[in-house]
């Protein structure tokens, strides 16, 4: 990414709100206690007084979110390109300034596409364009580092612990994490975090993406614009991600927990360093076991009851 300049920093607010609210609820026993639920409001976000969009967000890091969006969009290259961005809960709305006008954005605004993100992602223009502008870089991944990052990430998802609702995403370095977002869907995170990474002047190129969702063709679609060669989730992958990610270069790993992986792009660029203990049967089978064995022991003390 482009070296942030200082004197071109955005001039922004800093309007995070809080992620979770106190309510009253009754429980299953039919008392009343108090928990808390994850904040959701709508932002509506214009550009030199031109309507952009509406996303539904936490709100914990609007001004992140809105540069890191129109980033991912590709509406802008670099944070140089916006002189501020002043974000009024009052009126729920983000109010962005470029530097040399947003003139040419008519037509990619004409088209839309409603992805499956969470909360109803939205991305402009032709979603394949400028793709094959991208070249990342190899990545290489020891299994076994892989092992204690997913045992780092363990100790973040504070908003979800708490109440909830949300998804997170994490920009990491080796087996530490280096920023943790939560959101009320999983792009809002990743853009944050694209927004980060874009105000910061962070490289991509020897990072990890780590997402509680599912890896569909926006969320590689995005890691690849950040510069990011490893994109990792708990959860699944779809076909169109996969093809994505083979086309890309992205290496893919989902249903990754504990000391369980599935690689579905990139097997090479993993060192498989730390095998686990391969088990003999499965789980089904052992419980047959099991059941074949206690079977035999019962008409065993049948038979010498018998006697």
């Amino acid at each position: 990414m482009k070296q942030q300049d200082e004197h071109m920093r955005p001039e922004m607010t800093n309007a995070g709100v809080a992620a979770s609210y106190p309510v009253s609820v009754t429980d299953e026993f039919g008392k009343t206690r108090e928990t808390h639920i994850t904040g959701e409001r709508p932002l509506t976000i214009y550009v030199d007084k031109q309507e952009i969009v509406t996303l539904m967000t936490l709100g914990k890091y609007p001004e992140l979110l809105v540069i890191g969006y129109l980033h991912n969009q590709g509406f802008i290259k670099s944070a140089d390109e916006i002189k501020a961005v002043q974000v009024d809960w009052d009126i729920d709305s983000a109010v962005v300034v470029t530097r040399n006008g947003s003139e040419g954005w008519e037509e990619k605004l004409k088209k839309r596409t409603v992805t499956s993100g969470c909360g109803q992602g939205t991305m402009f223009g032709d979603m394949m364009e400028n793709l094959a502008d991208i070249n990342l870089a190899k990545p290489s991944l020891a299994q076994s580092s892989f092992y204690r990052l997913l045992h780092n990430i363990r100790e973040y998802n504070d908003v979800y612990k708490k109440s909830g609702a949300v998804h997170g995403c994490a920009l990491c370095k080796g087996e530490e994490i280096e920023i943790f977002i939560e959101d009320v869907g999983r792009h809002n995170a990743t853009d944050a975090i694209a927004g980060h990474m874009l105000l910061e002047a962070i490289d991509g190129d020897d990072k990890l993406f780590y997402t509680t969702g599912r890896l569909t063709s926006e969320m590689v679609i995005k890691v690849a614009q950040m510069g990011i060669p490893v994109l990792f989730s708990r959860a699944g992958i779809t076909q169109m991600g996969m093809e994505l990610s083979k086309e890309l270069g992205v290496t893919t790993i989902a249903r990754a927990g504990g000391k369980h992986f599935l690689v579905y792009n990139g097997a090479d660029t993993l060192i498989f360093d730390a095998k686990p203990q391969e088990k003999t049967a499965s789980r089904f089978e052992d419980s047959a076991n099991n059941s074949e064995d206690s079977t035999r022991r019962e008409r065993r003390r049948k038979a010498e009851l018998e006697v």
